[in-house]
């Protein structure tokens, strides 16, 4: 039998979280804590609404003996559009969570970062230490936030610009763009695509573009950061990801081993896009391969 938990518990900054625990059936308390857990941390939607890795791995991998706890950050509920997704405040998040997870008595907790949660995860990992963290899995994590969007948004000829944007949230942010109260919510036409289709726009207020994917978004540029991480990581990225470029995720593990961490796997999934889930036996054998070696 599987045991399901609803959890809600709040960050030091008073956000509130849910979660869902989701532990292999067992009547022996010290295995379960002793059994390798993830703590998930999802892209730009909730885990329960994302149709690939946030919804469908944590019950995939339960039945390979690994366990799971998947938070709804505060980038769930259409948090970069409703302007409390500060891409810098989910450090508040994920400590939140390895507290809980910590405190519970789990041993063996890995973090699972997809999309823009492997660029959470990796900015969360760069300056935070933890030993209770056994590994890392950052699953289409982009070199750089804010240098892939401006480059996609130059190539579609967005309607406004990458410069323009950035003027406009220099305007109306100043003089202090965390502490600011003018925030604004925005549309870009021609984000994803040639068309005006509602398919190929992106919306954002200024606040959470400034700290995601602006020019002065610092801890979203994963190749600044990604040398100071310590602790294993496994980088998988799809073959065929429309999003991220061929070689980020090569890159991005270089970097990791020419400051000195030796411990850094890549897997590119063969037949996957961004979403690795596209070829779930792949990834599967990818993570339980990696976490049976680590533990």
């Amino acid at each position: 039998m599987i045991r399901k938990n609803l959890i809600s518990f709040q960050t030091k900054d008073s956000f509130q979280l849910d979660a869902l625990l989701l532990l292999s059936s067992s009547d022996n308390k010290e295995d379960i804590l002793n059994t390798p857990i993830i703590l998930y941390i999802h892209g730009v939607l909730g885990h329960f609404l994302a149709r690939g890795t946030p919804r469908l791995l944590p019950q995939a991998l339960l039945e390979h003996g690994i366990n799971s706890f998947s938070v709804n950050t505060r980038m769930a509920f259409m948090g970069q559009i409703m302007g409390v997704g500060i891409f810098d405040d989910i450090i508040n998040d994920i400590d939140a969570s390895l507290d809980l997870l910590k405190k519970e008595g789990f041993s063996k907790i890995f973090i699972l970062g997809y999309s823009l949660g492997a660029n959470l995860v990796a900015y969360y990992a760069s300056k935070k230490s933890d030993p209770c963290i056994h590994g890392l899995i950052l699953e289409g994590c982009a070199f750089s936030l804010p240098e892939a969007q401006k480059k996609r948004w130059d190539k579609w000829n967005s309607e406004p610009s990458y410069d323009e944007v950035y003027r406009k949230a220099k305007e109306i942010l100043e003089p202090d763009p965390y502490k600011s109260s003018k925030d604004q919510i925005f549309i870009v036409y021609r984000a994803w695509g040639p068309t005006f289709n509602p398919f190929h726009i992106e919306i954002f207020t200024y606040k959470t573009w400034w700290f995601m994917r602006g020019p002065e978004a610092h801890n979203a540029i994963a190749y600044k950061l990604i040398s100071k991480i310590k602790a294993p990581i496994l980088f998988l990225q799809g073959e065929n990801d429309d999003i991220l470029e061929p070689w980020e995720s090569k890159e991005l593990a270089n970097l990791v081993r020419e400051a000195g961490n030796s411990n850094v796997t890549v897997k590119y999934i063969p037949k996957a896009m961004h979403d690795c889930m596209e070829n779930p036996d792949e990834i599967i054998k990818a993570i339980v391969d990696w976490i049976s070696q680590l533990t």
